[in-house]
C-alpha cells in the first residue's frame, strides 16, 4: 500500500521499514500495521483537530501539566501556537499514560516512542497471532463475560494505584488478546489525584462496563464496584490485590442533629476562652 504522509517520516527515519495495511481508523486516530525490523507493531496516526469527533472537555484537561507559563498562557488564549501545544499536551497523555501503565503490570500495549503526531507500540494479537479484535465484537457466554468483567475490573483497580483513571473506558477501546482483554486508547486519561471528576470518571468507567456485561450476565447489574473501588481509594486501603464484592454499605443511620449543636456550642465556648485567654 501507499505510505500514508504522517508515516513517510518515520520509514525516512528507519523507525518504520513497511507499512503493511490500515487496521482501523475510530475518532481520535487512524491505526496501522507496520514492521519495524523483524516485529510487527502498530502505528497510531492521531488525526487533526478539525478531523476528530471526540471533543477535548475541560474536564479531562484539569490537572494537565505543560512545559511552561508560555505555553500555558497561549492555550489559554487559543492561538496558533497554543492549540498545537493542546495537541501536543493530548497526545503526551496517552503516551506516558502508556508507559506508566505498563509499569505498574496493566494489560495496555506496550508503547516504543511517539514521533511527530505517530505512536508506535505493540501490536495487540489474539490467540491465532492475529490482530485482536474490539471487545464489542466477540460473542460471549455469561461465564466467559464474568470473567472478562473480573478481569477488567482488576485492571480499572490497577490503574487506579497507578493515579491513572481511563476517562473513556467502554467496550469500544478494549481488545481481546490472546491471554484476555487489553485497554487501549487513553488520550482522555486523567491523573486521579490532580482532577476534580476523578470520581465520577471512575465510576462511569466501571458503569460502562457493568452496563456491557449485564447485558450477558445478569446478576452484575446490580453490582456496585466503582462505588466500593473509589471508597478504598478515598481511605487509603486500595491496593492492586484488594477484595471487592461489588457492594457498597450504605448508612441509613439518622444523624443525631441534638450531639452535633452541642458539638459545635462546646467548639464556640472553647474558642471564646481562648480569646479571653490571650
Amino acid at each position: 500500500m501507499k505510505t500514508p504522509t504522517r508515516l513517510a517520516a518515520l520509514v525516512e527515519e528507519g523507525l518504520v521499514d513497511e507499512v503493511i495495511g490500515q487496521l482501523m481508523s475510530g475518532k481520535e486516530a487512524t491505526v496501522y500495521v507496520v514492521r519495524c525490523g523483524d516485529e510487527i507493531r502498530c502505528a497510531k496516526v492521531y488525526k487533526d483537530a478539525n478531523q476528530r469527533s471526540f471533543r477535548k472537555n475541560a474536564s479531562y484537561q484539569e490537572g494537565r501539566k505543560v512545559k511552561n507559563s508560555r505555553q500555558a498562557r497561549a492555550m489559554e488564549k487559543g492561538s496558533r501556537y497554543g492549540r498545537k501545544m493542546q495537541e501536543e499536551v493530548w497526545q503526551n497523555a496517552e503516551v506516558d499514560a502508556l508507559y506508566r501503565l505498563a509499569a505498574a503490570g496493566v494489560c495496555v500495549p506496550q508503547p516504543h516512542l511517539c514521533y511527530q503526531g505517530v505512536l508506535l507500540m505493540d501490536l495487540v494479537v489474539d490467540a491465532e497471532g492475529s490482530p485482536a479484535p474490539r471487545l464489542n465484537d466477540v460473542e460471549l457466554s455469561e461465564e466467559l463475560a464474568l470473567e472478562f468483567h473480573a478481569m477488567l475490573v482488576r485492571q480499572v483497580v490497577r490503574m487506579l494505584c497507578a493515579g491513572v483513571i481511563h476517562g473513556d473506558l467502554s467496550e469500544y477501546n478494549i481488545l481481546v488478546g490472546g491471554s484476555g482483554p487489553v485497554i487501549i486508547d487513553l488520550p482522555q486519561a486523567v491523573d486521579a489525584a490532580g482532577n476534580s471528576n476523578a470520581a465520577e470518571m471512575l465510576e462511569r468507567d466501571v458503569r460502562n462496563l457493568r452496563s456491557y456485561f449485564s447485558t450477558f450476565a445478569p446478576s452484575l447489574t446490580d453490582s456496585q464496584f466503582g462505588k466500593e473501588i473509589w471508597a478504598h481509594y478515598e481511605n487509603g486501603s486500595l491496593t492492586p490485590d484488594v477484595d471487592l464484592t461489588g457492594r457498597v454499605e450504605v448508612d441509613e443511620r439518622l444523624a443525631d442533629v441534638d450531639d452535633v449543636l452541642q458539638h459545635v456550642e462546646l467548639a464556640i465556648k472553647e474558642d471564646e476562652i481562648r480569646r479571653m485567654c490571650r
